[in-house]
């Protein structure tokens, strides 16, 4: 028997959500990249009121495809 919807939103982990100031820190940037790349649609984010917030996987999915062989 196939699982129902809610069994399969209940085994998918949740995403963790992080503030605009949290992604800075952890990119090592200044707010106002971030807001930057939000608006630019190169790091999806969701509004959350008057705020963004952005997933984890999606700044490290972001991260992973900025980097590049230097040398």
């Amino acid at each position: 028997m196939a699982p129902t919807s809610r069994e399969r939103a209940e085994s998918l982990p949740d995403p963790k959500f992080l503030t605009i100031a949290e992604v800075a820190s952890v990119m090592r940037v200044s707010k106002m990249t971030v807001y930057r790349l939000v608006h630019g649609g190169e790091l999806p984010a969701v509004r959350v009121g008057r705020s963004f917030r952005v997933t984890e996987d999606d700044v490290n999915e972001y991260l992973r495809k900025s980097f590049y062989s230097a040398g």
